[in-house]
């Protein structure tokens, strides 16, 4: 039961992740909550580590990350145009 709640957890730490980038990404409203998936994504890979559920690790790693990978992306359309 433990582990289930640690799962569930780790996978709320993702969904939330994704939900932040909402506001900055498809309404196009500069929105400082991004700067949480900085803290968030962390604990959810923490939590996917106890639980070892290497899927949970692989997307709050990316959750980590994404603010590098969405600049890199929009450099590059902006490079082609």
């Amino acid at each position: 039961m433990r582990e289930k709640k640690i799962r569930t957890l780790s996978l709320i730490c993702f969904i939330v992740c994704l939900l932040i980038w909402v506001p900055n990404l498809f309404f196009q409203i500069a929105s400082p909550l991004w700067l949480l998936t900085f803290l968030l994504a962390p604990v959810g890979i923490a939590l996917g580590v106890v639980v070892k559920n290497y899927w949970l690790i692989a997307v709050n790693t990316l959750m980590l990350f994404s603010f590098f990978i969405f600049m890199a992306l929009g450099y590059f359309v902006n490079s082609k145009t």
